[in-house]
């Protein structure tokens, strides 16, 4: 059996086995090509997948450095882009710093990209799927949808006042109705 089937892919021969690879700089392209076809990723989540497949070390860090230096591997760009995406998903700045740091993005380039994002642009996202939310729970008695809403936003990392103000935005009640 020179490969096998993996999720409607075929595994490079290799990769099969307990044999060492003949050339693991050419796995680990291989393997780095396939991660980046499917979407960006940082240079930690690259050599993750990398030790996963137990890819050399010294292999896969040849491998990223000259991806990096060709720009296919850029945390800042990442990072960047990560930002820009999941703002339209209407997530906190403090959930996004969170989601950037568990890929392995250096803090100072989190920092970098976080910092064109203001509170405006929180309020603004939090608006936006308090909105989207608000229209499934407008049925309900305002103690549950006070609960929701206010518990959807939390996930999304919005801090309590932005809450509170989105809660009276887009269901015209008072939180403090609600609590009583």
């Amino acid at each position: 059996m020179a490969a096998r089937q993996r999720r409607g892919r075929e595994e490079p021969a290799d990769l099969v086995g307990d044999q060492p690879p003949a050339d693991p700089v050419a796995v680990a392209r291989e393997i780095v090509l396939r991660q980046l076809d499917v979407r960006a990723r940082t240079r930690d989540e690259l050599e993750r997948a990398l030790a996963k497949k137990g890819v050399p070390h010294e292999a896969g860090r040849q491998v990223l450095d000259r991806f990096t230096e060709l720009g296919l591997v850029d945390d800042a760009a990442f990072a960047e882009q990560w930002v820009e995406g999941q703002q339209r998903r209407m997530k906190s700045r403090r959930v996004l710093r969170q989601e950037l740091r568990h890929k392995g993005v250096d803090g100072d380039i989190v920092d970098e990209a976080l910092s064109e994002v203001g509170e405006a642009d929180d309020y603004a996202a939090a608006l936006a799927y308090g909105r989207r939310k608000a229209a499934g729970l407008a049925k309900l008695e305002p103690a549950v949808r006070y609960r929701r809403l206010m518990g959807a936003l939390a996930r999304r990392g919005f801090s309590s006042a932005v809450s509170h103000r989105v809660y009276r935005e887009v269901t015209g009640d008072q939180p403090d109705d609600e609590l009583g």
